[in-house]
């Protein structure tokens, strides 16, 4: 959804030194009104993150670029849940399970919701590839199945948990699950992920960017995504806090974790939605929520 660059935009480079320097003002002891910045790092190295996740897929191609930018994000996303897993301690070991559900949540309503509209109401009828979206679905449900559902049927342990053995097996399945709709996507059947060509937008053909610019797109992807990790952590006290004074569950550090790692993937789909791309919209929403 960009036009091919020459040179990555200065705010793409800026960006993630703003996030490393919130974070050195943390590391000098600063605090309070503080985590206002951190905050707005965090959301710079995102936003930074994204951009140079979207110069690396245009290097590759499709449909390896929907899979680099929700690689990333997922990167980001498991990120911020350990974090804040290790500055809260045993308090914090429903994260990782209210964070995925809230992203499932988000994408396959809000964010797919969004895209439709948006695309249709500036388009009227757009078209997807069928096949594509129907195995991605497919993955998705057994995986949210094994992950979310069944542990509340088990009785080897007591309570909605899996035994190790259990974990362990649930843990070989998704990882297989996931890597053959990668080979699906990938390789054996590519063409069910790929645009029409009757609806792809006038983007939709740009030049990839050089070799030379997206090495660089990497290294600064890299360097965002350890900010991101660093400045979540120490956001973390700030975060529960918040929620603790509000009254609210502590569910909602989840939901906001999604929210905050999402947006930036969320904004990727409507502007490929709008360019009229619904199948590229799709790819990045629902390969969010696989991986």
């Amino acid at each position: 959804a960009m036009a091919s660059p020459k040179a990555l935009p200065g705010w793409s480079i800026v960006a993630p030194a703003a996030g490393w320097a919130a974070l050195a003002g943390a590391w000098a002891g600063l605090s309070g009104a503080y985590a206002f910045a951190l905050a707005v790092g965090l959301v710079a190295s995102v936003l930074a993150a994204v951009h140079h996740a979207e110069v690396v897929a245009l290097r590759v191609g499709e449909p390896f670029g929907t899979l680099v930018l929700a690689l990333a994000v997922t990167v980001i996303e498991v990120a911020l849940i350990v974090s804040l897993m290790l500055a809260g301690g045993e308090a914090a070991s429903a994260l990782p399970r209210d964070t995925v559900f809230a992203a499932v949540m988000i994408i396959l309503t809000a964010m797919l919701g969004a895209c439709m509209a948006a695309g249709g109401s500036r388009h009227g009828e757009q078209s997807f590839r069928v096949h594509g979206v129907s195995a991605s679905l497919v993955t998705l449900a057994a995986i949210c199945v094994l992950t979310m559902v069944l542990p509340n049927y088990t009785v080897t342990v007591g309570g909605p948990y899996y035994s190790a053995s259990q974990l362990a097996f649930v843990a070989v399945v998704c990882v297989v699950l996931y890597g053959a709709f990668v080979m699906v996507q990938t390789v054996r059947h590519r063409d069910y992920f790929l645009p029409d060509d009757g609806s792809a937008g006038e983007d939709a053909h740009a030049a990839p960017p050089s070799a030379r610019v997206a090495l660089a797109a990497m290294g600064l992807l890299v360097a965002c995504l350890v900010a991101v990790v660093l400045l979540g952590k120490a956001l973390a006290p700030s975060i529960e806090a918040g929620v603790a004074a509000a009254g609210a569950p502590k569910a909602l550090v989840g939901v906001v974790v999604a929210a905050v790692v999402l947006m930036p993937e969320g904004l990727a789909a409507l502007r490929a939605a709008r360019a009229n791309r619904l199948q590229t919209s799709l790819n990045l929403a629902l390969g969010s929520a696989l991986a």
